[in-house]
């Protein structure tokens, strides 16, 4: 894209402003900023104004395979789930674009070591168990790797630093998360530098169109990969490619599923699968009513206490299908830091929104989802915090209780 161009194309959308230091940037700057140009969508800034919230349909319990199902039907799931693996059928997707700030670590968040008295990162812990699930399947299933422009170099070399954990190296694949503009509250897209607009990650739900746009169209069909199991760096006790989530998810006839944790008490905040006007839903906490969120059954179980733990099943099929421009755009306002005036800042109070997807969205677009319960001690164990609730500590207390040496 050259200048003229670039010039006519912010024109059309409002966004002038990028090229305002142009003329003070040398040509290699000139030729970033033209690239970085030539590649933001500008529809994004529209889409969020569509929001994503629930739109007021009648929210009801979503359908669900319970502990106890399981505990009656699970060697069935199960051997469902291992068939479909082996034969090639099932792929993993890992969400792993954020670092570890929140952690106090700069890097990755995956490569953070959660031992104690040896070397055990996330990474580590999550492909222990798919060796665990490829050994017993007989078979190891590709698993695709999502970073970001942030982490994509650091992530390839750790896996590559680690031998890539003793499993195959042509089936782990990795690609870039795109990305979307960042805009200040008028929303006029900001610059990171003169010749740099700001340009973040489109948040989870974009992973599957990232995945497309990096050219694994082409593995997914000709490899006969049927279903997408995405999962959350966040989560050291995930079960990735669970035959019975597998199997399950397959004996149902759904188009997707999520595995999902009873809620600790109705304030409790995680987002809450059920379905609304019929169609499969993940409510977030703060978007249930009162009356809904404090909801009981004959039983003195909650109501809407499917909480999810962001482990999906997704049919390819049908992920082929639908709209992803049907998905809205979220608005986050941060402290973005960007060029005011011609210096770079860093504010004190939120200045601008990013624009993010979530795949709780894409649960709605998909038709059918069933929910799958897990026993929280044995397969949720988040590490979002250093100290606290879902932190560093209690990830390690929970690998403890399941048996991982630390």
């Amino acid at each position: 894209m050259d200048y003229s161009a670039a010039a006519k194309l912010l024109e059309q959308h409002g966004q002038e402003q990028l090229l305002q230091y142009y003329d003070e940037l040398d040509e290699a700057h000139r030729k970033i900023l033209l690239s970085e140009i030539s590649q933001i969508d500008f529809s994004v800034i529209e889409r969020a104004k569509r929001g994503g919230a629930v739109n007021g349909g009648k929210i009801t319990p979503a359908d669900a395979v319970t502990v106890e199902d399981i505990s009656a039907n699970g060697a069935r799931y199960e051997q469902l789930g291992l068939q479909s693996i082996a034969r090639g059928e099932v792929a993993a997707v890992l969400l792993a674009g954020g670092q570890g700030t929140r952690l106090g670590y700069n890097g990755p968040k995956g490569t953070y070591n959660i031992g104690i008295e040896r070397k055990l990162s996330i990474f580590e812990c999550q492909m222990d168990t798919i060796k665990k699930v490829a050994g017993k399947a007989g078979y190891c299933f590709h698993l695709f790797v999502m970073t970001s422009r942030m982490t994509d170099l650091a992530t390839r070399s750790f896996f590559k630093e680690n031998a890539f954990f003793g499993y195959p190296q042509d089936k782990i694949h990795f690609f870039i998360q795109s990305v979307s503009p960042a805009c200040s509250h008028e929303g006029k897209i900001l610059l990171e530098e003169k010749y740099k607009p700001v340009l973040t990650p489109n948040g989870n739900g974009g992973w599957y169109t990232s995945l497309m746009s990096a050219g694994f169209g082409g593995l997914i069909r000709s490899e006969g990969i049927k279903w997408l199991n995405v999962y959350s760096v966040d989560n050291v006790l995930q079960k990735i490619c669970d035959p019975i989530f597998v199997g399950a998810t397959i004996e149902s006839g759904c188009a997707c599923s999520g595995k999902v944790v009873k809620k600790i008490s109705p304030d409790e905040k995680v987002g809450v699968l059920c379905k609304q006007d019929g169609e499969p839903c993940i409510v977030e906490y703060y978007e249930l009513s009162e009356e809904l969120r404090n909801a009981r059954n004959e039983d003195g179980e909650l109501t809407y206490r499917w909480g999810v733990i962001l482990n999906y099943l997704f049919s390819v099929d049908k992920l082929d299908k639908i709209d992803m421009k049907a998905m809205p755009y979220h608005l986050a306002d941060k402290k973005v830091p960007c060029i005011e005036d011609g210096v770079k800042v860093n504010p004190q109070s939120p200045n601008g929104y990013k624009y993010e997807t979530l795949v709780v969205d894409m649960i709605k677009l998909m038709g059918s989802c069933l929910a799958v319960e897990v026993v929280r001690e044995r397969e949720f164990a988040p590490v979002k915090n250093r100290t606290g609730v879902d932190s560093v500590d209690s990830a390690r207390e929970l690998l403890k209780l399941n048996g991982v040496q630390l």
